[in-house]
């Protein structure tokens, strides 16, 4: 439904009366019907708008529209573009000043609204100063400084429209103000200085430049202070800024920055000063490769090779390997350019020992980095400087005092010595070099034999020898081991000081009895000097000790040495004596043979007497394989010396060989399956006589069901078998 416009009015104006009069009855008649019609339809819309239903999926849709995309489509489709304001144009000096009244109260109500709003008073300011009203611009630039003072733009916009205007004095007021209020805002002074330098005040901007320097500004400041100097050619003003600046800003580049200036203006000494000053400025402690570097460059381009050589050696030797990556390039590549080959080797060794160097800091207890750095400088350095490393080397004693971790410690004591001895040349200092590491070795707890024996033979050496004695009686003293007793021998013998090696091998089997290999040396010795019985007596006392750790070899020694002597019966009384105490079968064997080997009568028979006592011995040994050795060992004597009965004798005596298997068990004891054995079944064994009696019968039954079964199946072979 739409309203009627008037239809109000007229039913009002016509509303009293009860019928229409007048030329109006009509409208009126018009009207009330018009709206009586409208109501009508209006009704009946209502009744036909159907009810909206509810929406069930109230979950968000799949494509999202945000307002970002909102504002964009706007803006494409220029929905809120408005029509420029129409163009005013101004005609006289009423309407100039009408509109200058007008802007000026609205740049009031903005600037009341909100004071701190900067754009505002720079907006305010720049149309005063569009209409050349340049003391209305000062005085909004004023009153936007008691504002906030601390704005650089609002100091750089109200300068920049003095300088415009050619305000020159006004614009020096401001700039002075500025600095004065923010003297660390380094924009101001670059604007300042470049406007006295533009109006040709040079003594200005040096004044400038200097109210700066006293606020030890950054290093670009100081920069553009010796670039303005040297814009004028005053060489020695900008190499006195370069003074203090290198003091205000002492970082190796400056320093590397004020030597290059020099050079560049060509006063080499100065550079070369500047350079010297700076590696003393830093010292030590505050070392730095690049310096170095350019000290080098520097003096390889005034062709001072040797001084360049030596800046690199000094710098190499006193920083560390990880900041001297570009110092060892640099060298290496001037070294390449004007160095010969010894040069060369030297950096190449130069650089390794700055590798090692870094290594045995890491880890001062890694002795293999220890071995290489002084193989390194053992080849290419003097004596002091071997030594100071061996003594750096040396310090470096195991924390735990077990031998595993000495055993390669002590190889730096025993290479320290021999270089001393060998290539210094200096036997004093070997024997003290010796003598501390025997100092160092904790002895009750374990010692080093080779570290004595060396010390003595290098006393022998020396042609000392109650010193080489005594160390080596030290030793034995302290810590006595079989290592030391045999050297001390070898030497006593070597002097043929027969009596001392008597008494030392007393001592040795003192200190171990137990150890074979020294009684038969020392029986050996007696034997060398012809005394039969003393060494005799030493057999005896050496198989009568109770424990041995190789009583076989003792044994074996003995009766080799009476073999010698050709004592048969004594040998014989001793091949009986061993077999009371063992019963192995290689001693019945070499027994057997032995008594072949006698050549004497009867020899044949007394072999063959005793493998057969052998064999009975052994038939009830469990050792089966034992008693098999002894039986081939019987049959080949047999099969040499022996008739044909006599073979036939020990054959029948040879096992027969059967697989078995038996039950395996794991370590758990659980059954881990079942494994094949071969065991061996003598004839003489009575016990076994009843298996084997089974074991025959059952390999004939079996080889009988083989018969029938190849019978059955070729019945035509077995008649053609029966014919014929």
């Amino acid at each position: 439904p739409f309203p009627v416009p008037g239809s109000r009015l007229l039913s009002e104006s016509f509303r009293g009366s009860g019928q229409p009069s007048g030329p109006f009855s009509e409208v009126q008649i018009g009207v009330r019907s018009a709206a009586a019609a409208m109501a009508a339809s209006t009704a009946a819309g209502k009744q036909r708008i159907p009810k909206v239903a509810k929406v069930k999926n109230k979950a968000p849709a799949e494509v999202q529209i945000t307002a970002e995309q909102l504002l964009r489509e706007a803006k494409e489709r220029e929905l809120e573009l408005l029509p420029p304001p129409p163009q005013q144009k101004i005609t006289d000096e009423e309407e100039l000043n009408d509109y200058k009244l007008r802007k000026r109260k609205t740049f009031e109500d903005n600037i009341r609204k909100n004071r701190t709003v900067i754009s505002n008073w720079i907006k305010y300011a720049q149309w005063e100063e569009s209409l050349k009203e340049i003391q209305r611009a000062r005085s909004i630039y004023e009153r936007a400084l008691d504002v906030d003072y601390r704005n650089i733009t609002l100091w750089l916009k109200y300068a920049e429209m003095e300088m415009k205007n050619r305000q020159v004095n006004h614009a020096r007021n401001i700039w002075d103000r500025a600095i004065t209020t923010l003297p660390r805002v380094n924009q101001f002074w670059y604007k300042y200085t470049y406007m006295e330098e533009m109006l040709g005040n040079i003594a200005g901007a040096r004044q400038v430049f200097e109210r700066w320097m006293e606020w030890q500004p950054e290093e670009q400041a100081w920069h553009s202070y010796i670039n303005f100097e040297l814009r004028y050619k005053e060489v020695d003003r900008a190499r006195t800024i370069y003074e203090r600046f290198v003091l205000v800003h002492p970082d190796v580049k400056n320093w590397i920055k004020y030597a290059r200036f020099e050079e560049k203006h060509g006063y080499f000494a100065h550079a070369r000063k500047v350079y010297e000053r700076a590696v003393e400025f830093f010292g030590d402690e505050h070392m730095d490769e690049h310096l170095y570097v350019a000290f080098a460059k520097f003096e390889e381009n005034q062709k001072e090779f040797e001084r360049v050589r030596v800046i690199y050696k000094y710098a190499l030797d006193r920083i560390s390997k990880q900041e001297a990556q570009e110092l060892f390039k640099n060298y290496t590549i001037f070294e390449k350019k004007f160095g010969d080959r010894r040069g060369i080797e030297d950096i190449i060794v130069s650089k390794r020992r700055f590798q090692y160097e870094e290594e045995v800091k890491a880890n001062p207890h890694n002795y293999d980095a220890w071995f290489d750095y002084l193989r390194l400088v053992e080849s290419d350095a003097e004596a002091e400087t071997v030594r100071e490393v061996y003594e750096r080397a040396i310090a470096n004693v195991p924390p735990i005092q077990e031998k595993r971790h000495w055993k390669r410690y002590i190889y730096l004591w025993v290479n320290y010595a021999l270089y001393e001895e060998l290539e210094a040349k200096d036997p004093e200092r070997t024997r003290q070099v010796y003598q501390a590491s025997l100092e160092l070795i904790p002895h009750k707890k374990f010692t080093f034999a080779k570290m004595w024996l060396l010390y003595a033979q290098f006393e022998i050496r020396q042609k000392n020898l109650p010193f080489a004695r005594r160390a080596l009686g030290t030793s034995i003293g302290k810590c006595p081991k079989n290592k030391l007793f045999k050297g001390y021998i070898e030497l006593e013998l070597q002097l043929r000081e027969f009596d001392r090696c008597r008494k030392l091998y007393e001592k040795f089997l003192e200190f171990g009895p137990e150890n074979c290999t020294s009684w038969i040396k020392f029986a050996e010795l007696e034997t060398i000097l012809g005394d039969i019985e003393r060494a005799r007596a030493i057999y005896e006392l050496a198989i009568s000790q109770p424990r041995l750790d190789m009583p076989e070899v003792l044994w074996k020694s003995y009766i080799d040495f009476e073999i010698e002597q050709e004592e048969t019966e004594r040998t014989r009384n001793l091949y009986r004596r061993l077999l009371q105490r063992t019963q192995h079968v290689k001693v019945w064997i070499s027994f057997a043979q032995f008594e072949l080997s006698s050549g004497k009568e009867g020899s044949l028979a007394k072999c063959r007497q005793i493998y057969e006592e052998a064999n009975k011995t052994m038939r009830n040994c469990e050792e089966k394989e034992e008693r098999l050795m002894l039986l081939e060992s019987w049959r080949s004597f047999e099969d040499e010396f022996g008739t044909v009965s006599d073979k036939e004798r020990v054959d029948k005596l040879m096992p027969e060989k059967v697989k078995k298997r038996r039950k395996v068990q794991a370590d758990d004891g659980s059954d881990a399956g079942w494994e094949e054995y071969y065991d061996y079944i003598f004839p003489e064994d009575a016990a076994n006589q009843p298996n084997l009696k089974l074991l025959a019968m059952a390999k004939l039954w079996k080889k009988q069901q083989q018969e029938k079964e190849a019978a059955e199946q070729d019945p035509d072979k077995d008649i053609d078998e029966s014919e014929s």
